[in-house]
């Protein structure tokens, strides 16, 4: 019996790799419940958020647009926060793509 082999087109090329985007933040806990989240990248972040996702409640101090080495300060309230509650930042680089990064407290 003849076997019948279905050839199938090539697959397209595989798109060139974009390197991974690296999270500009970083977190001084040194004083927590306050903490202050650093732009440590070389970028000017702009629409810049924190918000909290869990049972403490935030108080931020937001600007809208954090150069490189300014901070944004979060304080965080809350029974056990550590627990269960974690900061959300939003932010957009130049290139006006959108990031959020969690941050375990």
């Amino acid at each position: 019996m003849n076997r019948l082999r279905f050839l199938r087109s090539p697959s397209p090329a595989p798109r060139p790799r974009r390197l991974a985007y690296r999270v500009p933040w970083r977190v001084d806990r040194s004083t927590a419940p306050h903490y202050r989240l650093i732009n440590a990248g070389r970028e000017t972040l702009s629409g810049v958020t924190v918000s909290v996702a869990g049972s403490a409640s935030l108080r931020v101090s937001p600007p809208t647009s954090v150069s490189p080495g300014e901070a944004v300060r979060a304080s965080v309230s809350g029974r056990e926060p550590a627990r269960d509650t974690v900061l959300v930042v939003r932010w957009f680089p130049p290139d006006g793509r959108e990031y959020l990064w969690q941050i375990s407290l």
